[in-house]
């Protein structure tokens, strides 16, 4: 075996390359066309997409 351990932050970056991939092979096989420049694009964090919609609706 090796000696190398993962750190915690080698886990985040995996996961979010992870989720990144399936959420675009989900919009393929929805039909959407999907370039792979996308895929590097950072994510909106929750809260901006609240306020972005929170700002739309204004309740």
């Amino acid at each position: 075996m090796g000696d190398k351990s993962l750190t915690l932050e080698d886990k985040k970056r995996y996961h979010a390359r992870v989720r990144r991939s399936n959420f675009r092979a989900s919009l393929r096989l929805e039909g959407f066309q999907v370039s792979d420049s996308e895929s590097v694009k950072p994510l909106p964090s929750r809260q901006a997409v609240i306020e972005k919609y929170r700002t739309k609706v204004k309740i």
